[in-house]
């Protein structure tokens, strides 16, 4: 149920509200946007009657929401959610693109990398302290001393830092380096570690699933959102299908939907989306033709030596090349490219 609140609402107004939803013990999530306060009630409220709250002084409109994700969905929020890391929004006018490597491999290497990613305009460093692998005998990533030297480098270049988190018991570590924590397509409904990242004030960017609906995608954030943490950025990163040419099947249109129907940013990841390198360059552009918020692309100095998904990680005179040319498709669109 949504509680909008006339413009001229007072405070003393917005707080009643608030108390009698207690009273019902129904959690509340407040909303302040450009022109009025949307409370959000979570709970069971099949025996709520709605006029009890429409007569109450300062409140507009009543609303039963009907889609299961409550506090992610339109009707709660209509204005796009803008997250803030340091001087970058994600959700706002920019698009914003994340680089790096898939892996933490050594200093001499994530430090040519962020600096030839900062040099054609990223705005945030992506590179794995801890990587999932589908073998156990995979390289599994260097832990906390990749983390140590990722984050002199992107400090050396300007830039901010996204990294997967694993599992609850690495948040303490990762909060000491880390200015997105990225929740990987596997994790998307490790329900014990989206609650944990609930209770945070930090950015989570959270991927897609495997073969992950669009409303599980937003009811994984629901759990982020119904425990107070409202700065998620979902991810479209490709789904599992019937198709063996790519390694996933990427849903550019799940981005125009996922839009319609929540206000949380999204981004793209196409090195994911199609696992192949001469594949991720045009469904980069088209995911920013559609209109994502971001990227986040795989790109090595050496691709050919990388240690995982050398396949997909674009050269850096391509990353450079497309970063050019999605400057071009972000004006077409009436954005701009966050360089």
């Amino acid at each position: 149920m949504v509680i909008s609140m006339r413009p001229d609402a007072t405070e003393a107004q917005i707080e009643a509200v608030i108390r009698k939803l207690q009273e019902l013990n129904l959690d509340s999530h407040r909303s302040t946007g450009v022109n009025r306060t949307v409370i959000g009630a979570i709970g069971d409220i099949s025996q709520i009657d709605t006029r009890d709250f429409e007569i109450l002084e300062g409140v507009d409109e009543v609303v039963r929401i009907s889609a299961p994700y409550k506090l992610a969905s339109r009707q709660f929020k209509s204005n796009n959610t803008v997250i803030k890391i340091g001087e970058v929004e994600i959700g706002g006018r920019e698009v914003v693109v994340i680089a790096g490597p898939c892996s933490i491999e050594d200093s001499e290497q994530i430090d040519k990398i962020a600096r030839l990613v900062a040099a054609s305009g990223a705005r945030i460093l992506r590179g794995g302290a801890f990587k999932p692998r589908t073998s156990p005998y995979s390289f599994q990533g260097l832990g906390e001393n990749g983390l140590k030297i990722m984050r002199e480098a992107a400090d050396k270049y300007n830039l901010a830092i996204c990294s997967e988190i694993m599992d609850a018991s690495q948040i303490g570590l990762m909060l000491n380096y880390v200015d997105i924590l990225q929740v990987g397509a596997r994790n998307m409904q490790n329900y014990t570690l989206l609650r944990s990242l609930s209770k945070l004030n930090k950015p989570v960017l959270l991927k897609r699933g495997l073969s992950a609906t669009i409303e599980e995608l937003l009811m994984s954030a629901e759990y982020i959102l119904a425990g107070g943490n409202q700065e998620v950025i979902l991810c479209e990163r490709g789904i599992r299908t019937f198709e063996t040419y790519t390694r996933n099947t990427m849903d550019i249109c799940a981005i125009p939907v996922v839009q319609k129907l929540s206000h949380l940013p999204i981004i793209a990841d196409p090195s994911h989306g199609t696992g192949i390198r001469d594949k991720v360059l045009p469904m980069a552009r088209a995911a920013i033709a559609a209109g994502a918020d971001g990227l986040i692309v795989e790109v090595h100095h050496d691709p050919n030596k990388a240690v995982s998904d050398g396949a997909q990680s674009l050269y850096p005179e391509q990353f450079d090349k497309l970063m050019k040319e999605l400057e071009i498709i972000a004006r077409a669109i009436g954005r701009t490219l966050g360089i």
